[in-house]
């Protein structure tokens, strides 16, 4: 018969030690999450080894008196909180009062401070047990912890921990977390003696730059959202720097940085429409809401939230990044052109800035333009007003007036900034596909009849779903029946699509309604299925373009959302300024 008895405190703390100290980056966090609760403004860590052999965290915050430096090190002892009540409106990062105890279990500590107003510093040190006594030692202000030898008492332990390099690179990560959450505090890093970081107090999106790169800053959107007592902010990037791996995702509730399934959720499908299945978008953003609205102890690593109201939360942060997203085709506050083919930085192309995108109604491909510089010219026309009005009023277009087209496959266009290049079939692809978004929402998809029936050969299942889901099929703009057991008619398209091979939309609306069904290939595969269709739909490669219709769909652009970038997520237009070309052709030299 087995016999129940209490295990040690050291054995207790040992355990805790492996959920809260996994590797010597959980230990950092955790430190740096107590300096920022103190108060620091300027925080210097060293690290040798990958933080193994040594962890220092100095701090210049409040500091710990004399007499509570052993029970700062005592398990469940903690400033920030007293109460069920303070547990559930928990402001600060810490708060469970296991970090130091389960550190200092594992790990020879040394745990100096000095208190505001006192005059002393003092230091405990704790050799993988209870600490020893207060001792004077010299200390400026704030509070230095040092760790030597993490799991030099549990060699088990030790031996699951990777190489220096790998340890260093979870410390980085660490402390880049904390250091992005907080940009008006200081911080530096050291590894083995050589400085890694040296940060200074600053804005976010300097402190963004810094730690993600000045390519993620340059090319992503500025997010400020509010509602109901919620609010985002941050930067998110345009679709086209999207990643293989989620190695650029950096989100924070109230400061603290998590890992949430239904946060993930709402981002992803923010970027849903802007970004091939296989890509994940990189952003680094800031959640902040009422305390009392999330529960942060769900996870001794403080890692995982959970939310009262979940179902609004996803509401706000889908809607509030796929607002961001769905800029108009000329609001670009990023510079695309380095998400572009790789050139030197002097040839890069850069999107201008705008205030607001202009609005004019959709117009078909055939309506008249203005008269550009190109035209007039050409003509050996005199012009009908100033240079000076002539700038003025293509700056009212961000996408300004079309000059020429270049190998059937791009747009060149002039506006005041300088030369904006179009993708145009990317750029159609994206103005098709929103056309046919709005109008099946609207249960409005114009159908156009064909003066000939379209007749192809076709299987028994093709011709079965044809009549199965002919009122689906009717209802995004499709009349298709049977010509014979093996053969199928296409006798409407929709109106948007009359362009496109009927054949060819006809076994792709068929294919997605045999695999998905009618219910899903309307709601969840809805967007699939249009982005295919658009494809189809885009003006095609090689295809030329009147200046008249070249115009026109940049028209069209300007007030279609997400005109940014196709349906896959790459750019659809680039900006040259003046000053670019300019030091090409070596102007001023």
């Amino acid at each position: 018969m087995s016999v129940i008895q209490l295990l040690p405190d050291l054995l207790i703390s040992q355990i805790a030690a492996g959920e809260v100290v996994e590797r010597p980056a959980s230990a950092l966090k955790e430190l740096l999450e107590n300096s920022l609760d103190a108060g620091a403004t300027e925080i210097r860590v060293q690290l040798e080894q990958g933080g193994i052999k040594l962890m220092r965290v100095a701090d210049n915050g409040a500091g710990i008196a004399s007499a509570q430096l052993q029970i700062a090190l005592a398990r469940h002892a903690t400033s920030k909180i007293a109460s069920l009540e303070d547990l559930e409106r928990v402001a600060s990062l810490g708060f469970r009062g296991e970090a130091l105890a389960s550190i200092a279990a594992v790990g020879r500590v040394r745990l100096a401070s000095r208190a505001v107003g006192a005059d002393h510093a003092h230091q405990v040190l704790a050799d993988g047990g209870r600490p020893g006594e207060p001792q004077p030692t010299a200390l400026a202000a704030g509070t230095t912890i040092e760790v030597r030898d993490l799991y030099f008492n549990t060699p088990a332990r030790r031996k699951f921990l990777k190489s220096e390099a790998t340890e260093y690179g979870h410390s980085e990560e660490a402390f880049r977390r904390i250091a992005l959450a907080r940009p008006d505090v200081a911080f530096s890093l050291q590894h083995n003696g050589r400085a890694q970081h040296h940060l200074r107090s600053e804005d976010a999106r300097r402190r963004i730059g810094a730690l993600l790169g000045d390519e993620f800053a340059a090319c992503a959107l500025e997010i400020d959202e509010s509602a109901a007592g919620l609010r985002l902010t941050g930067m998110s990037a345009l679709p086209a720097y999207s990643r293989a791996s989620r190695d650029a995702q950096y989100f924070f509730v109230n400061g603290r940085f998590v890992r949430d399934k239904l946060i993930a959720h709402a981002l992803r499908q923010a970027y849903r429409d802007v970004l091939h299945h296989d890509r994940h978008p990189a952003y680094c953003l800031f959640f902040d809401l009422d305390p009392a609205l999330v529960d942060v102890n769900v996870h001794p690593a403080k890692i995982e939230v959970r939310f009262r109201d979940g179902r609004a939360v996803h509401q706000f942060l889908y809607h509030a990044l796929n607002k961001a997203l769905a800029g108009r085709g000329g609001e670009n506050p990023a510079a695309q052109a380095q998400l572009a083919r790789p050139e030197p930085a002097s040839h890069a192309a850069r999107p201008v800035f705008s205030s607001g995108a202009p609005y004019q109604a959709p117009m078909p491909l055939g309506v008249a333009q203005p008269a550009t510089f190109y035209d007039l010219m050409m003509r050996d026309l005199p012009l009908p007003q100033t240079a000076a009005a002539q700038v003025e009023e293509t700056a009212a277009h961000p996408l300004g007036y079309a000059i020429a087209q270049l190998h059937g496959v791009y747009i060149l266009a002039q506006n005041s900034a300088g030369l904006v290049l179009v993708d145009m079939h990317a750029a159609h692809e994206r103005v098709v596909y929103e056309k046919l978004k709005t109008a099946l929402d609207q249960k409005a998809v114009a159908s156009q009849p064909l003066l000939i029936p379209a007749a192809f050969q076709a299987d028994a299942l093709d011709v079965a779903a044809a009549e199965q889901h002919a009122a689906a099929l009717h209802e995004i703009g499709f009349e298709i029946a049977p010509l014979s057991p093996t053969s199928l008619a296409v006798r409407a398209v929709p109106r948007l699509l009359q362009n496109a091979d009927p054949a060819q939309l006809a076994r792709d609306v068929l294919r997605e309604l045999r695999e998905w069904g009618a219910s899903r290939v309307l709601t969840e595969r809805r967007n699939e299925l249009l982005g295919t269709l658009a494809c189809h739909g885009a003006v095609r490669a090689n295809r030329q373009l009147s200046i008249t219709e070249m115009n026109a769909l940049l028209r069209e652009m300007e007030t279609t959302e997400r005109a940014n970038q196709c349906n896959h997520g790459r750019p659809t237009w680039f900006q040259i300024s003046l000053a670019e070309l300019d030091k090409m052709f070596m102007r001023g030299k």
